[in-house]
């Protein structure tokens, strides 16, 4: 193959190359570098170079074209994110990557996930009958708890309090301490006993202990209706099934990146929403159109469009999954340069999602964008919250449904605004965190209705979901 010359970019410290620099600010010094030196920017951390792309062309290459000469970033690979995810679809490649998306797709059937859609809605009533009118929430401890309720549900089927308090605690706990790893300190604790890494690896293992008990238990049961009774009758072609060690990978990869990743979602979604009272007005405008005096349902869905368009244009601005990775098997040829087998490549929806070439005033929050024509223009990779290609997250549609569906469920009931001095800052680790949290003030709707139906107005028959799937 013909070389080419290395990409552009800053020159950095000798020793540890761009790294103090980005750590101070990571998302700016990202932003900065694609204005300053364009859509491929070579870095270094230390002795590591990495390649930035931020053109969709180019992610397409890595995603699509050329997928097969990339495989997951070197952190994939660490031994602390293994013991976490072990060989899931998050972190396995090849054959055994496609053999594992193949059995577990139809779990996510879109029909499939519809069933989920009424357990959704009843957990987020359960919640917001809690809140109390002019109290101030967390928005981001609300939502983390939330979505760990639903995920416990449609996962395994499972509410019991205890269990939902022992999920919690071990989950909320190990993402806290996953979310250090931008830590220099963090290669020590995967290969030294360090206080850190054996707390991790202690709770690691109790995560494990409880998802292996609820297979045992499971296995050779009928369909109870979640994605586990899915995962555990799904056969391949030759009719082998997952065994108790791919089962536990998957269902672990779901359940602690799918409850993180949602709850950020609609964090992000509401923060921006008491910033902007005017699209949150229109916004419940659609809402009493569509829902009346009922709750939403998987129904409603093809009519919420400007609330779809909320969640969507909050996805852009603040992804959850704010930064993907690869590392090439064999040296190929992507936006113009050589890159080398064993580099690592890396894009960021952060970045390319506010690139004014594809998003008219891209630092402005307009969902009214998403049902503008131009965006049927749209290059393809120009928009990626769920990643892209054959590599796509598994989980999107269920994602979509859920953030629209709980969404609704609090505008409708609730109007929402910043706690004073609160500072909101985004704290890009292993997912795009609010690292202060998010404090809103409520405000009840004077017209809305309480899951009791307090104000008298008679609901759709339909519109109290119960507890099941």
């Amino acid at each position: 193959m013909t070389s080419s010359p290395v990409p552009p970019g800053p020159k950095g410290h000798p020793i540890r190359g761009n790294f103090p620099e980005y750590v101070l600010d990571q998302l700016g010094y990202l932003e900065r570098a694609a204005n300053d030196y364009g859509d491929v920017v070579r870095l270094r951390f230390f002795n590591i170079p990495v390649y930035i792309f931020n053109n969709p062309r180019d992610v397409e290459d890595i995603l699509v074209t050329n997928n097969r000469s990339f495989k997951k970033p070197l952190d994939f690979r660490l031994p602390l994110f293994r013991g976490i995810f072990g060989n899931g679809l998050l972190t396995s490649e090849g054959d055994f990557w496609r053999r594992e998306r193949r059995l577990a797709q139809p779990a996510f059937h879109r029909d499939r996930i519809a069933e989920y859609g009424n357990v959704m809605v009843a957990y987020a009533n359960r919640m917001i009958d809690s809140w109390q009118d002019g109290g101030t929430i967390d928005i981001h401890r609300e939502m983390m708890v939330l979505t760990l309720r639903i995920a416990l549900k449609t996962l395994f089927n499972v509410e019991a309090e205890e269990d939902v308090a022992l999920m919690s605690s071990l989950s909320n706990d190990l993402i806290e301490m996953f979310s250090l790893q931008e830590s220099t300190m963090w290669p020590l604790h995967n290969y030294l006993p360090t206080p850190s890494g054996l707390r991790f690896r202690r709770l690691t293992r109790q995560l494990s202990q409880y998802i292996y008990g609820i297979i045992s238990r499971r296995r050779g049961s009928e369909d109870s209706g979640d994605l586990l009774s899915m995962l555990l009758q799904a056969q391949d072609e030759d009719g082998s099934r997952m065994s108790d060690v791919q089962l536990r990978d998957e269902v672990m990869t779901l359940f602690l990146a799918g409850h993180e990743t949602t709850a950020l979602s609609l964090s992000w979604t509401l923060y921006l929403l008491s910033e902007h009272p005017e699209i949150e007005s229109k916004l419940t405008n659609e809402l009493e159109s569509v829902l009346g005096a009922g709750d939403p349902s998987v129904s409603d869905l093809p009519n919420l469009r400007f609330t779809e368009a909320v969640v969507k244009e909050s996805l852009r601005l603040y992804p959850p999954a704010w930064a993907f990775g690869r590392q090439a098997v064999q040296e190929c040829q992507i936006g113009g340069y050589s890159v080398p087998k064993g580099r690592q490549a890396f894009f960021f929806p952060w970045v390319i999602h506010r690139d004014p070439r594809y998003f008219d005033s891209p630092n402005e929050f307009r969902p009214e964008r998403w049902n503008d024509e131009k965006l049927k223009q749209l290059p393809k990779y120009a928009y990626l919250p769920f990643g892209g290609g054959p590599r796509i997250c598994i989980g999107n549609a269920f994602a979509m449904m859920e953030s629209t569906m709980v969404l609704a469920s609090i505008a409708r009931r609730f109007n929402v605004s910043l706690a004073p001095g609160q500072k909101v800052e985004p704290w890009p680790v292993f997912t795009l965190r609010p690292r202060y949290g998010i404090k809103l003030v409520l405000q009840e709707k004077k017209h809305s209705l309480s899951p009791t139906g307090a104000s008298g107005v008679t609901r759709r028959a339909e519109s109290r979901p119960v507890l099941a799937v």
